[in-house]
């Protein structure tokens, strides 16, 4: 179990920053795809909204109903997100689950403030929902 210092650690300044900045909270009127996921284990849900073209984000909207390490990494995408091909996106994505789950490096640029979530390593209940935005991005990409 953690202890107060553990939690200290994770919840930093800057992740609660980070968290409370989060850009592209309005909606889309008409987006090219929305999707929403749910991470079952802590109820953490992300809505994304996403119009494209020539396969690069061309426009993103978002709501995010996290907690402070799903908002962070909500508001990393969500900073970067516009301007980028659903590879660059997958390569963020897979980077991140790289360094929470198998010690890898920290996410390439534009992606590199996701290293503030590198205390959350030592807590896989929380890595579905740092997930969630990335892959709503990618799956809204998919489906349009």
């Amino acid at each position: 179990m953690a202890d107060d210092q553990d939690l200290m650690k994770l919840y930093s300044q800057r992740i609660l920053a980070l968290a409370a900045s989060i850009s592209h909270t309005d909606r889309l009127n008409q987006p090219d795809a929305t999707v929403r996921k749910r991470s079952p284990l802590c109820g953490s849900t992300v809505e994304v909204d996403v119009n494209f073209s020539d396969g690069i984000v061309t426009d993103f909207g978002q709501d995010v109903k996290a907690c402070a390490l799903g908002q962070t990494s909500a508001s990393v995408l969500g900073a970067n997100v516009i301007g980028l091909s659903k590879d660059q996106i997958s390569t963020g994505r897979d980077q991140l689950l790289a360094m929470l789950k198998s010690d890898g490096a920290i996410p390439d640029a534009p992606f590199q403030d996701l290293e503030v979530l590198l205390p959350a390593t030592e807590y896989s209940n929380r890595h579905a929902s740092i997930m969630l935005a990335f892959d709503a991005v990618l799956e809204a990409m998919e489906d349009a």
